[in-house]
């Protein structure tokens, strides 16, 4: 390979890199930036066992918003949120618990309530998702 061809394959490549970095930059503002509210302290609470042994879960979660504003009415509203996490925790049963299918359809049912909450609340369907990075069972 000449040194001529070469010197016009990284220029080539050079002005492809370049034009993909505009296009990219052109579409940012279409592209969601998630903003992530930690509910805290960690949530507590027991569920529903067969006998007089009380089960207990401990969770911490993340609410993730695309709207980085809206964090600020993420923590106006976080007792609400807890107390809808906490009910519907409480209201579960020790397998659902303690499988991980059930442990999706828990943490569905979480984003699914808060987001109803939140809709009465405040209009609007806040949040992209909901996220438990700690989940304890006992």
């Amino acid at each position: 390979m000449s040194k001529q061809s070469l010197v016009s394959m990284v220029l080539l490549s050079l002005l492809l890199w370049a034009s993909m970095a505009v296009h990219a930059e052109e579409e940012g503002g279409h592209q969601a930036k998630y903003s992530y509210f930690a509910l805290e302290p960690e949530i507590t609470t027991n569920y529903v066992t067969q006998g007089p042994r009380l089960g207990f879960i401990k969770v911490s979660v993340e609410l993730m918003v695309d709207d980085p504003r809206l964090v600020s009415q993420l923590e106006y509203h976080s007792p609400l949120i807890r107390d809808v996490i906490i009910e519907t925790l409480a209201q579960q049963t020790a397998t659902q618990i303690k499988s991980l299918s059930g442990r999706e359809a828990i943490r569905k049912a979480c984003l699914d309530k808060v987001n109803e909450l939140l809709l009465a609340e405040t209009n609007r369907r806040m949040l992209a998702d909901l996220l438990f990075t700690k989940y304890l069972y006992q």
